[in-house]
């Protein structure tokens, strides 16, 4: 019988790491894009994309956008966080949120930061401008979705979270603008929301709908919400996270302007101080996996970083096998020793 043996971080070269990772198994490959470095201290050099024969050994593959080729007044020229590969209708949909955004996190400028699309008929491109950008205002973590009749969705951040029923070949919503349907501080929402959420992340299973998404109050854990249609109404699966780190010496300082310093929480034992931002892909044995950023806490302080960022580490791919049974996904982590899987 097969086995497969990993041990996260699976990636632990500084030249491969990013943030918000995503996968999408193609024929006998797996690809990969996500946020390429630097996250908050500038603009970074575009939406790479990497590959694997195995999910073990990663090499960098091609630039799906590449800054340095774009002209100066390319509107979408800038940060570019949290691309996805989205297949449907025989294409690859690649979904980027970017903007002139500003040299800190903080600008003024960062509220032209929204979503573009894109699609090629190959999965490392060419990759064309479908429209963008889609929204107004900051909107961030696009996740496209394309149910069994093959209408598409889209779901994104920003102060929560937004979907709407899209037309992929024009980029065009459909029966309306993006409507937020859960913010972190509505009302009998779990603490551990109030920080922020973002990420969304739906599929579906057993004829319901599944969005994952993290919050980042405690440290960063992905909760599930429930719906009977892609468009809600929503519910948590559960009141607690299924998956996740909980650090308080890390988020410390957003807690305490965020107004929510008060909560009291036991730190996880992991040696992780952010895990998060989901994506789910098909694994080596044929399931359920979801991919995301571990990060280790370094001893080197970025200076002048404005949020918690370290020299000497820097976020890279762990992945989980994920389980789904009465209704529920489960998953043990995020580990750090070798898992054994048998297939």
């Amino acid at each position: 019988m097969p086995v497969f043996r990993y041990t996260n971080p699976i990636t632990r070269d500084p030249a491969l790491a990013m943030r918000d990772h995503f996968i999408l198994k193609v024929g006998s490959r797996w690809f990969m894009t996500g946020t390429s470095l630097p996250v908050w201290s500038g603009p970074n050099p575009g939406v790479r994309l990497l590959v694997s024969d195995d999910l073990l050994n990663w090499r960098h593959h091609t630039w799906l956008i590449e800054a340095d080729k774009l002209p100066d007044d390319c509107p979408y020229k800038g940060r570019f966080w949290a691309s996805e590969i989205h297949r449907a209708h025989g294409k690859f949909w690649l979904t980027v949120n970017s903007g002139h955004r500003g040299s800190q996190l903080g600008d003024r400028l960062m509220d032209d930061h929204n979503l573009w699309l894109f699609v090629a008929d190959e999965v490392d491109g060419d990759y064309r401008l479908v429209r963008g950008p889609l929204s107004d205002g900051f909107k961030n973590d696009a996740n496209l979705f394309t149910d069994d009749d093959g209408q598409s969705y889209l779901y994104v951040s920003g102060g929560g979270l937004w979907q709407a029923r899209i037309d992929l070949p024009t980029g065009k919503f459909v029966g309306g603008e993006l409507k937020k349907f859960l913010s972190p501080r509505d009302a009998g929402n779990p603490d551990w929301l109030i920080g922020g959420i973002e990420g969304p992340f739906v599929l579906k299973r057993d004829g319901t709908y599944f969005m994952f998404f993290s919050a980042w109050t405690r440290g960063y854990e992905i909760g599930v919400l429930r719906a009977p249609t892609p468009l809600g109404p929503w519910e948590l699966v559960s009141r607690e996270p299924i998956f996740g780190t909980r650090k308080r010496r890390y988020r410390e300082s957003q807690m305490q302007a965020g107004g929510y310093a008060h909560l009291t929480f036991s730190d996880t034992p992991d040696p992780f101080v952010e895990v998060g931002h989901n994506a789910v892909f098909t694994g080596p044995d044929g399931r359920d996996w979801i991919c995301c950023h571990y990060f280790q806490e370094g001893k080197q302080p970025v200076p002048g970083s404005v949020l918690p960022e370290y020299v000497d580490t820097a976020p890279q791919l762990g992945i989980e096998q994920l389980h789904f049974a009465n209704g529920r996904f489960s998953l043990t982590g995020p580990t750090w020793t070798e898992q054994t899987v048998d297939y």
